[in-house]
C-alpha cells in the first residue's frame, strides 16, 4: 500500500482508496491473521468505476407565479448508472402534491399558497446522490406567518420581535397579541389584546404589564387580500422593580430587651402643678431620642401629652390639673425607630387642692361641658354689652333730637 498515493487500511482492516481511477479497477480478496496464523482468505470482490450524478439542467435559484396558475421547474442528470430524479418540498412533513413529467420536470398544476417556499431536485443512484433546490413564490394570496418570534423581558413591559414572512404580493403590516396565563380564568378562553406595529417595523415594546406575571405572545401579518396564519405562541414573564435586600426586623422580644421602660417614675405635688420625675431606661443598643408622656383622667382613655420631652430631661411639670379629678400618668421612651413599654403608673388626685386650669399650657385637660360653658357665656356677655350699648346711644340721639326741635319752634304768645 506504501507504493500506491492515497490507498491506506483502517485498524478495522477496511481498505481506503481516496482517488478512483484506472488503477483501482480488479478483483480484492482480504485475509485476516495473528500469531496463530490464518483461516483463509475472503471470497473475491471486484471494484468497478461508476460515473456519479450529475445535473445537465438545474432549476433556476427562484420562480414567480400567480396562485391557480400551472408552474414548470425543469430539472435533469446524468450518470453511470442513469439516476433517478425526485422532487420533494423542503420543510414538508406530509405528502406534497407534487407531480413529475417525463422530462422529471416539477409540474405544480395549479399553483396553491401551500406550495411557496423551497422545492429541492435530487438524482440519485447506486453510486452517490446530488441535489439542486430553488424558490417557489406563489403571489396573490394572503400573507405568510412571520417566523423568529422572540421576546425580551424588560422592567414591566416587553420587546417583542420577528422576521416577516412572504407578503403574498402585497403590501403588509403586523399586529402584535397577548395575553396573560391566569392559572384559574373566570372564563374557559383569554382575552386577546391586539396592538398595531408601525409601518416597516419588525419590533414592537408592550408596555405597562404586570411583573411577574407570564403572557403569551403572538404576531399576525395582513394585506389587502386578508390575514395570514398567527405566529408561533411565545410565553414570556416580564421584569418586575427590583426588591431591595433589606435585612429581617428584630423579633418584639428581641425589641424590649434592647430598649428597657424608664424607670422609677414618681409625682410629687407642688404649688405651680405636678412635678413626675424618673430614671432613664436601663438597657439600650442605640442612642436614645427622647420621651412621652401619657395621662389619663378618671379611668378614660390614655392621651399623648408631651411626645417631644429631650433624652436629657428626667423630669417635668404638669400644670393645669382640674379640681376634685383622678389622673394616671406614665412613659414611654424613643431611641431609634423603636418604642419602648410604658413605665409603671403612678396616681395623681386633686380632690381639696386649689389648682386650676391653665389653657396656655395645658388645654386638653379642661373638659368639653366646662370650656362650652365658659364660652357661651362670654358669647352671651358681649352680646348683651353690644344691645346695651346699641340701646343707649338711640335713646341718647332722640333725646338731642327732641331738644333741638324744641329751640327751633317760635314762642308762643298769648295776647289779652
Amino acid at each position: 500500500l506504501t507504493q500506491l498515493p492515497g490507498w491506506s487500511m483502517r485498524a478495522d482492516g477496511s481498505l481506503v482508496i481516496a482517488t478512483g481511477n484506472d488503477d483501482v479497477l480488479g478483483v480484492y480478496t482480504c485475509t485476516p491473521y495473528n500469531s496463530y496464523g490464518t483461516s483463509g482468505e475472503s471470497r473475491p470482490t471486484r471494484v468497478l468505476l461508476k460515473d456519479p450524478p450529475t445535473f445537465t439542467v438545474r432549476p433556476k435559484e427562484e420562480y414567480f407565479q400567480e396562485v391557480g396558475r400551472e408552474l414548470v421547474i425543469p430539472c435533469a442528470a446524468h450518470g453511470d448508472p442513469p439516476p433517478t430524479i425526485t422532487w420533494l418540498k423542503v420543510g414538508s412533513m406530509g405528502k406534497n402534491s407534487a407531480q413529475v413529467d417525463g422530462n422529471s420536470s416539477l409540474v405544480l398544476r395549479p399553483l396553491t399558497k401551500e406550495q411557496h417556499g423551497h422545492w429541492e431536485c435530487r438524482a440519485s443512484s447506486q453510486v452517490a446522490s446530488v441535489s439542486a433546490t430553488t424558490l417557489v413564490h406563489v403571489l396573490g394570496t394572503s400573507p405568510h406567518a412571520v417566523t423568529n418570534v422572540s421576546v425580551l423581558p424588560l422592567l414591566l413591559a416587553a420587546n417583542v420581535s420577528w422576521e416577516p414572512g412572504f407578503d403574498g404580493g402585497y403590501f403588509q403590516r403586523f399586529s402584535v397579541w397577548y395575553t396573560p396565563l391566569v392559572k384559574q380564568p373566570p372564563r374557559a378562553h383569554h382575552d386577546w389584546v391586539s396592538l398595531s406595529v408601525p409601518v416597516g417595523a419588525q419590533h414592537l415594546l408592550v408596555e405597562n404589564l404586570q411583573p411577574d406575571l407570564s403572557y403569551q405572545f403572538s404576531v399576525l401579518a395582513q394585506n389587502k387580500l386578508g390575514s395570514g396564519p398567527f405566529s408561533q405562541i411565545v410565553t414570556s414573564v416580564p421584569r418586575g422593580f427590583p426588591v431591595p435586600t433589606v435585612p429581617a426586623e428584630p423579633p418584639t422580644v428581641t425589641l424590649r430587651v434592647l430598649l428597657s421602660p424608664p424607670q422609677a417614675l414618681t409625682a410629687n405635688e407642688t404649688l405651680r402643678g405636678v412635678l413626675l420625675r424618673w430614671q432613664p431606661p436601663a438597657q439600650l443598643s442605640v442612642a436614645l431620642s427622647g420621651y412621652a408622656l401619657e395621662l389619663r383622667q378618671d379611668k378614660g382613655g390614655w392621651e399623648v401629652l408631651d411626645s417631644s420631652i429631650p433624652s436629657t430631661k428626667t423630669q417635668v411639670l404638669v400644670p393645669g390639673l382640674i379640681k376634685d379629678a383622678f389622673y394616671e400618668f406614665r412613659l414611654v421612651a424613643f431611641a431609634g425607630g423603636y418604642i419602648s413599654d410604658p413605665s409603671n403608673t403612678v396616681n395623681v388626685s386633686t380632690a381639696g387642692m386649689e389648682v386650676y386650669p391653665s389653657r396656655t399650657q395645658l388645654p386638653e385637660l379642661l373638659p368639653q361641658p366646662v370650656l362650652a360653658g365658659v364660652i357661651g357665656g362670654i358669647c352671651f356677655l358681649s352680646v348683651a354689652v353690644i344691645f346695651s350699648t346699641m340701646a343707649a346711644c338711640i335713646m341718647n340721639r332722640r333725646r338731642s333730637t327732641r331738644i333741638q326741635k324744641r329751640r327751633q319752634d317760635p314762642p308762643l304768645v298769648f295776647s289779652p
